[in-house]
């Protein structure tokens, strides 16, 4: 099953001074502080109807094969939010074409908490893949 794409849910960047770089986004670019998680190492910044997220280097979080910044991947993954999340399909689609997903997790994005799956693209690329959050009757 090939997910049909809603749009960018977030990009998450790598870096080494989170203060300036939220002042960065806030002043200059017009975002502002959805969510702080200090605990992570995490600012998650409203942009739009999606997130940036900016994740401190070293950070709990923080994956050892990204690589430092400044070295070309400060870029930490890309999110995209499809539908339908149908996990199973979604795995097995993704494992046909030479991708090895993880499991499916519930996770926060630019919607909220809803199901996300990561994989690699064949670049070695992280990219997330966000369901819709869960429908409250």
């Amino acid at each position: 099953m090939k997910p049909t794409i809603r749009g960018i849910d977030h990009v998450v960047l790598r870096v080494t001074d989170v203060a300036a770089m939220t002042r960065f986004y806030c002043d200059a670019v017009g975002c502002r502080v959805e969510k702080e998680q200090p605990d992570l190492g995490l600012v998650q910044l409203r942009a739009g109807t999606a997130l940036i997220d900016l994740l401190t280097v070293g950070a709990k979080i923080d994956r050892p094969d990204s690589g430092p910044p400044g070295a070309g991947r400060n870029l930490d993954h890309l999110c995209l939010r499809v539908e339908p999340f149908d996990a199973a399909a979604l795995i097995a689609h993704f494992a046909a074409h030479g991708a090895h997903p993880g499991t499916v997790e519930e996770r926060y994005g630019a919607d909220g908490y809803g199901p996300s799956l990561y994989l690699f693209d064949p670049e070695g690329n992280m990219l997330e893949l966000k369901g819709p959050p869960p429908v409250i009757a």
